[in-house]
């Protein structure tokens, strides 16, 4: 039987790549994005054709209610979304974001009996998020090894962060390679209802970046 992986989802650049990158070793890729109460709620559109274009072995969607504690612009319309991060932590950080989307995939590969999980985080071309770094990844291992029957029995799923280290340009350019359309994704934190790009925030301008910086043609459909 082949193995199986729970791959969160997004619906955006880095993600899709991670799908790309554990269906090319062999998984059986079971996509879980998340209704997290986020303005840029187009990306979930996209999720759902990366999926299938990727040939995902299901696609589904859990509503969670982290708008309702706010604390974001992501998640919160009266705090405006810069076109620049700034200095230290931006208010983009979704407060336990990583987190919770990680526990809820933990049980989804249990029952699932998958042996890993694929998330896109990525501690170097990112907006300096805490939830991206490498220790955060290592600290989630360590807990999913303790607080689950499959890690208690040795077994449990592992956490596999394929981008953690790599440049935005050698994303897009390992994915281009794994045939990621690229022009499905939705990365930018304010997209409208047609999931156009603004062009301007952090997400935009390190997806623009990374497309110049590997020499490939930026296929994102802006606003305007």
């Amino acid at each position: 039987m082949t193995d199986r992986a729970v791959v969160l989802l997004s619906g955006g650049l880095d993600s899709a790549t991670c799908l790309a990158m554990a269906r090319a070793a062999g998984y059986d890729c079971h996509a879980l994005a998340f209704a997290y109460g986020q303005r840029h709620a187009a990306e979930l559109q996209a999720a759902e054709r990366v999926a299938a274009s990727l040939g995902a072995a299901s696609f589904r969607v859990l509503s969670l209610g982290l708008g309702d504690i706010g604390g974001s612009a992501l998640t919160d319309t009266a705090i405006d979304v810069p076109d620049d991060g700034g200095e230290g932590i931006p208010v983009t950080y979704v407060p336990a974001r990583n987190t919770v989307f990680l526990s809820l995939a933990l049980g989804f590969a249990e029952v699932l009996d998958a042996s890993a999980i694929y998330i896109g985080v990525n501690a170097v071309d990112y907006s300096g998020y805490p939830d991206c770094r490498p220790a955060f990844i290592e600290a989630f291992q360590a807990l999913a090894d303790l607080a689950t029957r499959a890690g208690v029995e040795g077994h449990g799923p592992v956490i596999k962060a394929p981008l953690l280290t790599l440049s935005k340009s050698a994303i897009v350019a390992a994915g281009t390679e794994l045939g990621v359309d690229y022009a499905q994704t939705v990365s930018c934190y304010q997209a409208d209802a047609d999931g156009r790009a603004c062009g301007r925030c952090d997400s935009c301008r390190l997806r623009q970046r990374g497309f110049a910086d590997a020499g490939l043609a930026d296929p994102t459909r802006y606003q305007g």
